[in-house]
């Protein structure tokens, strides 16, 4: 999930940081960076609001962000 990352680069947040502001783990972060697993909607939630965004914003690609 490369918009995830790219995300997080911004507001310049490390994994950890991200983990305390989503209540997501730090091993399911990685491995949705790192293409391991699919993000299930729950997570997706928790992300989105993490980030004050829309879930479908955090699902699109590239840089539009």
């Amino acid at each position: 999930m490369e918009k995830l990352k790219e995300l997080r680069r911004r507001q310049v947040l490390s994994m950890r940081e991200l983990e305390e502001r989503s209540g997501v783990s730090y091993n399911t972060i990685w491995r949705l960076e790192n293409g391991l697993t699919e993000a299930r909607p729950r997570t997706i939630r928790k992300l989105a609001k993490a980030f004050d965004i829309e879930p479908s914003e955090l699902l699109a690609g590239g840089d539009d962000a």
